[in-house]
């Protein structure tokens, strides 16, 4: 099975060719100074990241004005607006906008629309040495446990030129808390400079192994299974992350023959890596 596509980004919505998920969809949503773009949310929670620029955001009666304010994904915090089930929705564009719209079911109609300010975004790095990467919670039930949500998680990571990230590669397949949680994920991708590129690292114990190129805008879906990043040296990658499951909390577990790198993280970081 294919599990990465790369995404068109012509003005208006932009969804994925294939999604193997049964949870977790996604869209990216481009608009100009001015242009709008309106749906209805049905059984669906979503979060609009601002990728880059300003939009204000309508969810029934209340507004949301001027949301947003980096320039692109590499330059700063994030501003989002998480936008629950059974309504409708319009976002306007202030100027030109990228904003990613990930979502997930929900019955849960009761929660009330909010914006997660770049104040509200926890920032910090996993890993050492050349597996070293930068982090943004937006909405996770362990940094953010006053923002409600049913099913999303969502974060960003920053890969340094040359880096590994998402290393070891973990999965995270069977509710078997507090050992491991089962969701879905997926990565949506930006490459600093755009031309460049990242490689990708899927494989499960079905014996399916998959690798692929990280281009700006490309995405990877892992119903299941072990994954991976790696920046090629000159660019730094971007991704998007976000999760869902039949709960929030989240666990992994490392692949087995690789787990011991996670045990040098504190002996590195000692050393100054």
């Amino acid at each position: 099975m294919k599990y990465h596509t790369y995404l068109t980004t012509n003005n208006g919505i932009n969804k994925p060719s294939i999604n193997p998920c049964d949870l977790l969809d996604f869209a990216f949503l481009k608009l100009s100074d001015g242009e709008s773009y309106s749906a209805e949310s049905f059984d669906r929670e979503f979060v609009a990241v601002i990728l880059g620029g300003k939009a204000t955001i309508t969810v029934n009666d209340e507004i949301f004005e001027n949301v947003g304010g980096r320039p692109n994904v590499f330059s700063g915090n994030p501003h989002s607006v998480y936008i629950p089930a059974g309504v409708k929705f319009k976002i306007q564009a202030v100027g030109d906008v990228e904003i990613a719209l990930p979502s997930a079911p929900s019955d849960q109609t009761e929660i009330k629309p909010y914006v997660i300010g770049p104040e509200k975004v926890v920032t910090g790095s996993w890993g050492a040495a050349n597996f070293k990467r930068y982090f943004r919670q937006i909405l996770t039930i362990a940094s953010q446990p006053e923002l409600p949500a049913r099913r999303l998680i969502i974060g960003e990571t920053l890969t340094p030129s040359g880096n590994w990230s998402t290393y070891p590669p973990h999965k995270h397949q069977e509710d078997d808390l507090p050992r491991q949680a089962k969701h879905e994920e997926m990565y949506f991708f930006k490459v600093s400079p755009a031309d460049g590129f990242g490689i990708c690292h899927y494989y499960n114990e079905d014996g399916e192994n998959e690798n692929f190129t990280i281009k700006d805008n490309s995405i990877h879906m892992m119903p299941e299974g072990y994954h991976s990043v790696v920046s090629a040296p000159g660019y730094i990658t971007y991704y998007l992350w976000f999760l869902a499951g039949n709960q929030r909390v989240q666990a992994t577990v490392d692949d087995p023959k690789l787990g011991w790198v996670s045990r040098t993280i504190s002996m590195l970081k000692e050393l100054g890596h």
